[in-house]
């Protein structure tokens, strides 16, 4: 069936620039040009979080792997890290001269790339909070940055209109892809890290193999795309364009499945939820929509639906036989089954406790820089407490 409205959260004063879910689906991080950063419950009724700490507009937001972060970006030059439940408290990054317009976590949570208007790409550590170096071979703004799966990598796209690919061992550009005919709004990673997504001002979905920098599929559309994201079962795509509409493209067979109507005026940003079960979408009409994904009820995520009679393809074609960048490889419920439940329960509870720690240490390092700073006025507090305690015991020995 149909992708459904899920939840719809107003509250933001200006267009919507950027969403992202917690790993638990149970918050959503918003960004906008009212120069705020939401974070909303999906449990109805709960109220929301606005954080106010940048100068201008949000351009852009995520939540670590872990969820016990989120990292901005801002017109403002700064990116910044919050705690997303306290009293939105946040510590600053300064190194860009120019708007910040993507922040990405790394997949161990251990680093942070951005890009800005300053044409470099950055990437610093989160616990240390230090910047690490620079990549800089793009001559127009970058618009967007993303690790790999695995970290190795960087994608970057550039209003200079190319793609770039990066070794981050080396900080050296490996690759431009070139063929998009305008500016370069967004890229990602599939979630095989075998091939790239990209959107662009020329109305296109373009999806390159990183491993032989070759075009696999192009969709076509009619209207500006600012927004992309990958199905975390690499089957699917969905997309946010300027004329409104959110579409959903399978990737297997290479063609338009849905396009979804919500926003009134320009869908900004779009993103998956981190199980794939739902997805989030901002406008410029300052709305925040969440959806219900449905097209994977049916089975393990290997669905091909009838395309919906009356919905418009938009002269979308895919090299949909050449799609071999790891989407094919269906996971099956049976696949463990050869190792025993034990083993494998020990790994998930191991896994569970590394991502935990990982969390704590997160909160821990905010914690331990927002802490600095109070010390001092803490110290101030406590001469003075100690003044009165002394007074009060002179007047009692009085």
């Amino acid at each position: 069936e149909d992708p459904s409205l899920e939840r719809h959260f107003k509250g933001h004063r200006d267009a919507v620039t950027s969403v992202d879910f917690s790993l638990n689906k149970k918050q959503l991080a918003t960004g906008s040009m009212d120069s705020c950063l939401m974070i909303w419950s999906m449990k109805p009724q709960m109220r929301a979080y606005r954080f106010v700490g940048h100068k201008d507009a949000v351009m852009c937001v995520q939540f670590s792997p872990s969820g016990h972060l989120v990292a901005s970006g801002s017109r403002d030059k700064t990116v910044r890290l919050w705690i997303p439940s306290l009293k939105g408290e946040s510590t600053v990054f300064k190194a860009h001269t120019a708007t910040v317009r993507s922040v990405h976590f790394s997949s161990d949570g251990q680093s942070l790339v951005t890009a800005s208007d300053d044409k470099t790409v950055k990437v610093w550590t989160v616990h240390r909070q230090k910047f690490l170096f620079s990549l800089s071979q793009h001559i127009n703004w970058v618009r967007c940055a993303r690790f790999s799966p695995d970290g190795r990598l960087i994608v970057s796209a550039s209003d200079d209109k190319t793609v770039k690919l990066w070794d981050k061992t080396s900080r050296e550009c490996i690759h431009s892809f070139c063929e998009h005919g305008g500016f370069v709004n967004h890229v990602d990673f599939h979630p095989s890290g075998t091939c790239i997504g990209a959107a662009g001002t020329d109305s296109t979905v373009k999806v390159w193999d990183v491993r032989m920098n070759r075009l696999l599929q192009h969709y076509q559309g009619n209207s500006v795309v600012n927004s992309l994201s990958f199905h975390p079962s690499g089957n699917y795509l969905v997309t946010a364009s300027n004329d409104s509409t959110l579409k959903i493209l399978d990737l297997l067979e290479g063609r338009l499945l849905y396009t979804v109507h919500g926003h009134q005026g320009p869908a900004t940003c779009v993103a998956f939820s981190r199980d794939g079960d739902f997805f989030a979408s901002g406008g410029s009409d300052e709305q925040v929509m969440v959806w219900k994904t449905n097209f994977d009820a049916a089975d393990d995520g290997d669905v091909v639906k009838p395309q919906k009679s009356g919905s418009s393809v938009d002269g979308t074609h895919g090299i949909g036989s050449e799609m071999d960048c790891g989407i094919h490889h269906k996971k099956t419920k049976t696949q463990d089954s050869g190792r025993n439940h034990e083993q494998q329960e020990e790994e998930t509870s191991l896994a569970n406790t590394l991502e935990h720690i990982m969390a704590q240490l997160d909160v821990l390092t905010q914690t331990v820089s927002i802490l600095e700073q109070r010390l001092t006025l803490t110290e101030d507090k406590l001469k003075e407490c100690l003044e009165n305690q002394q007074k009060i015991i002179q007047n009692k020995t009085n």
